[in-house]
């Protein structure tokens, strides 16, 4: 196995070992991964994101996000409404639930992920190296 298979195959293992450790407590605060990840796209300080943006930020299709953010619409975490900037798009907004069961899945993933093991050196230069590549 080469470096580059190496560090692909950790990154996805990070994610993923993540996703399972995060599961019950995702649960509990009735969350699905992908519904957390949704979450946790929608930063609280600034402007709502559009369906589009949203969407490219998740890596899914028009049609994923739309079951995702209907899961989050029902749950009254997320509101979608009309752009102020543009009346043909769409932007999500987050609920103050929504605001707070962000903060909880964002704790949820961050002690479920082995990540968390690492210094704050360590985790400055991951974060370093993946967004040197546009992650």
């Amino acid at each position: 196995m080469d470096s580059l298979e190496r560090a692909m195959r950790a990154v996805y293992e990070t994610a993923q070992s993540t996703n399972v450790a995060a599961e019950r407590e995702l649960e509990a605060l009735g969350l699905t991964f992908a519904t957390a990840q949704a979450l946790w796209a929608i930063d609280p300080d600034r402007e709502p994101p559009a369906m589009k943006e949203l969407a490219t930020k998740l890596h899914c299709n028009a049609s994923n996000l739309t079951f995702v953010s209907d899961r989050l619409v029902d749950r009254g975490l997320v509101e979608r409404r009309e752009s102020e900037h543009d009346r043909r798009s769409r932007v999500v907004t987050l609920t103050a639930e929504g605001k707070r069961v962000r903060k909880l899945a964002i704790a949820a993933l961050k002690r479920a992920s082995p990540l968390a093991g690492c210094s704050s050196t360590e985790l400055k230069a991951i974060a370093k190296s993946l967004s040197a590549h546009g992650l």
